[in-house]
This record gives structure tokens, C-alpha cells and sequence, in this order.
């Protein structure tokens, strides 16, 4: 059973805790497993019988380990800087309060759906030739690779460290001042021990996003920034080299692995049971803040807002003039009936699928952090434990074309396949680690104590959950809920595959026009892009009203923090 140590469990327990553990297995055991095992199979074993030949020669070409090692390098650099950034901006948009605050919010977190091919039709129009930074020679480079890969995921550390943040009990704090440490000793030796855990968990996350990008690094970088997600794409998708994209996607398997065991063994050596409260106020800016206040922004407009407004501007021009003819023809099919249905139906269909694939994300998510958050006394069910956490973590790590292939080649065609449920369930695969990662901090850092005091005041396991684990949960449900959304409106890579001409997501509809010929198709892509941009962060700041909005009822309600 995956709770501490206490009275003996009710059968009545022993069956939840069995379907909170089995359920979420089953899900992903259908949904992930049997897809990306049964497309692996098929180019490892393509007779029926295992030839493990492919290693050998795929590994033995040079330009195999070049895109291995360029992976590791972007998504490295990306994940450094994502930190060092995020951990200033968490202070400033969490900890700190000043009007606007609530749109830079939203503004930090739009990038982090945007789909690949637009975001670096955006960056390529800042670096090419005749672009603002064209000067700099970036176009085609690593560095234009990183950038935006920064631009990606800035905003989801961010946002998981400040809902850590603004969450942590400022007495601590308060009693080191007090003792005579300064401001920068008090959070060197007490505030940032308590948000490693969280750090450690954002920054491996964000690694596994940075090396399983594809649509922007393909568009800014083209084959000498090529990276494993693209090699498995161009082989899987161009030359049908099922055996070398097998290959490639177990050894994005094993390098995911490793920074899955990196990210546990830093957040293990730093987790703490942490005195988190729902109620602690936002401080008013200072003047020590000045610093971090003046990164932060150099941060958000520079990187943030800059690329924005070029896809905005660029939105706004057709054939080198002024003119919103881009989003008129939003209503249309585009030039020469490019597509099938209009881009607001397809951002319909686009809002369904995603609010389908948050209700079963938050549900398995939730489910899963309820396990991991509990603390076993038994070393065997310490590691099934760790095990079980892993197991969730590997979607993020496996090429989003190789389940989407997979999907195409293990589901037979008819039922679920030509079902609308179709997109939800792929895109909650790649959504729940997401919930889990934005859950998971809060729920581990509750003391177990508090659980076995409830429980020897006579309270159950329901009154349990919803007492002590409960407020955490809504602290954190709107920001997983928005992550959720996001990566579902963004999703491009497995829903390339599944989704139905007829069909079509916002993002699969980008893709098409900004690569179909002629000034309207571009310019309606584009346009679409700045329409997705919006949508999004409009959802992303409702999920957090929401989350607002219950924190203040659990404060006027009296619950304990």
C-alpha cells in the first residue's frame, strides 16, 4: 500500500489505492506502451524475429552521433538558461505584487504553446537577412536553436517554482533576518533549499521538452541543428526506415532515462517536508528587487514579446502592405481550397479536443500524484514507487511522431481510430506528466504527520485526502489545468498524424498554410498562429482565476492552510 506507516488498511482502502495505481498503468499501458513497443517492434523484428543488427549500423554512422550529441548540447544550454532565468522571474511574478502583473503572467506562459513551425517562422524572420538581428549571422545556428527553445519553456519554470514560491511559509525566512543573515544569505541557505525540489523537477522536464522539440528546431536550425526527434521523424515519416527510427527512439529512450534518474537523485537529495501554507500574501515590490526585476523584464520583452510581435506585424502584411485581409479570410478555406474546413472550425475543434484532453489528464494526473506523494516505509515499495514516477515521466521523452505512427499501425482502422476520442486520448498521454510534475512538488513536500494526526482524529481516508492533501491540490489544480490545455492547443507532432482532413486542430491548420504556396495561405497561417497565441493565454489566465478563486473560498471558509 503506497501510504506511511499507520493502522492497518480497510479493504475499502486497499481497493482505491489499487485502482489509483492500476488505472493510470492501464491507460498508459494502452495508449503509450502498446503504440511506441509495437512500432519499435516492427523495426526491430520486422519478420518476427529480433535483429539487433540496426544498432550497429545506425550507431556506426558518424552522423548519428552528431545529432545525439547536438541534441544534448541544445537542450542542455536551453534547460541552464531556462533556470536561471525562470528562478528570478518566479520571485518577481509570484512573490512580488504590482499592477499588470497578472498579464505578464500570461504573457510568460503563451509561448509555451505555440506550435514549433510558427515560433520559428518568427525567430528565422528576427535573424535572417534583412531582420532585426540579421547582423549577427544567427540564421541556421545553434544559437538561434536555444533561443528559442528558452522561449518555449521560460514560462513552465516559471510558473512551477512561483506556485512553489508563493506557497512557502515565510517564518522561516523571517527568523534567519532576524538572526542577522542578510537578504541574499536568508534565500542562498533557506529559500532555495526549499524550492530545489521543485527547481529539480522544472528542470527536467524542460530538458526533456528542449530534446524532444522538433517543428522549431527543423525550421530555424534545418539539418545542421538536427536533433533526434527530427532524425525520427525524417526517417519514420520520409523514408519509412521504420528499423533506423527504432533505433534512434530507443536511444532517445535511454537518454531520457538518464535525465529521468539525474532529476529524481536531485530532487531526493534536497526534498524536504516543507510548512507550505495557501495564504501567504504577495510582498509590494522593493528596492533590493530592482536587479531581478530589471532581468526579468529585460527577459520577457526581449525574448518574450519581440518574437511575438514579429509574427504579430508579419501577420498584418500580405504582398508588403498593411492590411487585416490575413484574418478575414480566417472564415474562408484559403487560397485554392487549401483546406478542408475554415480555421475557426478547426479552433473549435481545437478547444473540444483539448478540454476533453484535460478532464483525463487531471484525472489520471491526479491519481498518480496521489501515489507518488506517499512515503512507504518498505524499501520494495519505496522503489516501486520511484519506478511508478519514471513510468509516467517517459512521454515526455518519446518522439510525439513515433506515438502518433504508432497509433496509426496498432489501432485497427475503424472504431476508436476514426473516433473524435482519437485526439483527446493522444494528447493527454503527452499531458499528463505535465499535471503530474505541477502537482507532484506541493503534494511531496506535506508533512505525513498531518495525514496520521487526521487519521487518529477519527477522520477516513476521503476525509484524509480532502483535508490535508485537498487544499493542495486546488493550489496547484488551475496551473495544471492551464499546462494541460496548452499542451493539448499546441500538440502538433502526434496529432499530425491522427487528425481527420475534415477534422483538423489550430495547429495542424498553421502548419498547412504557412506551408502551402501563395501570400494568402501564408498570411492566414500566421494570422491563425497570433489567433492560437491569444486563445491560449486567455485560458491559461482563467485556469488561474480559478485557482485564485478557490484559494480565497478556502481562506473565508477557514480551512487550515
Amino acid at each position: 500500500m503506497p501510504v506511511s506507516a499507520g493502522a492497518r488498511a480497510t479493504a475499502g482502502e486497499r481497493i482505491g489505492w489499487t485502482l489509483a495505481v492500476a488505472a493510470p498503468l492501464a491507460f498508459l499501458g494502452v495508449f503509450f506502451a502498446w503504440p511506441v513497443l509495437t512500432l519499435i517492434g516492427r523495426g526491430l523484428a520486422p519478420d518476427g524475429a529480433l535483429d539487433l543488427s540496426g544498432f550497429g549500423e545506425v550507431l556506426a554512422r558518424p552522423r548519428t552521433w552528431r545529432v545525439i550529441g547536438q541534441t544534448l548540447v541544445q537542450a542542455t544550454a536551453a534547460t541552464a538558461i531556462c533556470v536561471a532565468l525562470g528562478i528570478p522571474g518566479a520571485l518577481v511574478l509570484y512573490r512580488r505584487r504590482f499592477p499588470g502583473r497578472d498579464l505578464l503572467r500570461g504573457i510568460v506562459t503563451v509561448p509555451f504553446v505555440l506550435p514549433g513551425v510558427v515560433v520559428g517562422t518568427a525567430f528565422h524572420a528576427l535573424v535572417t537577412t534583412g531582420g532585426p538581428l540579421g547582423g549577427l549571422h544567427l540564421d541556421g545556428t545553434r544559437t538561434a536553436v536555444v533561443a528559442a527553445l528558452v522561449f518555449f519553456n521560460y514560462g513552465y519554470v516559471v510558473r512551477n517554482v512561483g506556485t512553489m514560491w508563493c506557497r512557502l511559509d515565510p517564518r522561516a525566512v523571517e527568523a534567519a533576518r532576524a538572526l542577522g543573515a542578510s537578504p541574499w544569505r536568508a534565500w542562498r541557505t533557506v529559500t532555495l533549499p526549499s524550492l530545489l525540489p521543485a527547481v529539480a523537477s522544472a528542470a527536467a522536464t524542460v530538458f526533456l521538452l528542449c530534446a524532444t522539440a522538433y517543428g522549431v528546431v527543423l525550421v530555424l536550425g534545418g539539418t545542421g541543428a538536427a536533433t533526434i526527434e527530427t532524425e525520427i521523424y525524417q526517417l519514420t515519416a520520409r523514408f519509412l526506415d521504420l528499423r533506423a527510427a527504432a533505433v534512434l527512439s530507443v536511444v532517445q529512450l535511454v537518454v531520457i532515462a538518464a535525465a529521468l534518474w539525474a532529476g529524481e537523485r536531485a530532487r531526493r537529495a534536497r526534498q524536504a517536508h516543507l510548512a507550505l501554507r495557501t495564504d501567504v500574501p504577495a510582498a509590494p515590490l522593493r528596492a533590493g528587487d530592482l536587479p531581478v526585476l530589471a532581468l526579468t523584464a529585460v527577459t520577457i520583452v526581449g525574448l518574450l514579446i519581440v518574437p511575438m510581435a514579429v509574427l504579430v506585424i508579419r501577420s498584418l502584411r500580405r504582398a508588403g502592405r498593411w492590411t487585416l485581409a490575413n484574418y478575414a479570410d480566417l472564415s474562408t478555406t484559403g487560397g485554392d481550397n487549401a483546406l478542408l474546413v475554415s480555421v475557426w472550425e478547426a479552433a473549435g475543434n481545437s478547444l473540444r479536443v483539448a478540454a476533453a484532453a484535460t478532464v483525463i489528464a487531471l484525472t489520471v494526473g491526479t491519481a498518480v500524484c496521489l501515489v507518488l506523494s506517499r512515503s512507504p516505509r518498505r524499501r520494495l515499495l519505496t522503489r516501486a514507487v520511484a519506478l511508478f514516477d519514471a513510468v509516467f515521466m517517459l512521454p515526455l521523452g518519446v518522439s510525439a511522431v513515433t506515438v502518433g505512427f504508432g497509433f496509426l499501425i496498432t489501432l485497427p482502422p475503424s472504431g476508436l481510430t476514426n473516433s473524435w476520442w482519437i485526439l483527446p486520448l493522444a494528447q493527454a498521454v503527452v499531458a499528463v506528466p505535465l499535471v503530474v510534475r505541477t502537482l507532484l512538488p506541493g503534494l511531496r513536500a506535506i508533512d505525513p504527520r498531518q495525514r496520521e494526526v487526521a487519521a487518529t482524529l477519527g477522520a477516513g481516508p476521503g476525509r484524509v485526502l480532502a483535508s490535508v492533501d485537498g487544499p493542495h491540490l486546488l493550489r496547484a489544480a488551475g496551473l495544471a489545468a492551464g499546462f494541460a490545455l496548452a499542451t493539448s492547443l499546441g500538440e502538433f507532432g502526434a496529432t499530425s498524424f491522427l487528425a481527420r482532413p475534415q477534422g483538423p486542430t489550430l495547429p495542424v491548420v498553421v502548419y498547412r498554410l504557412v506551408g502551402s504556396p501563395g501570400a494568402q495561405n501564408q498570411g492566414m497561417g500566421l494570422a491563425a498562429g497570433v489567433v492560437l497565441a491569444i486563445g491560449a493565454a486567455a485560458l491559461m489566465l482563467a485556469c488561474e482565476r480559478l485557482q485564485t478563486s478557490a484559494k480565497s473560498s478556502s481562506e473565508r471558509s477557514g480551512e487550515p492552510a
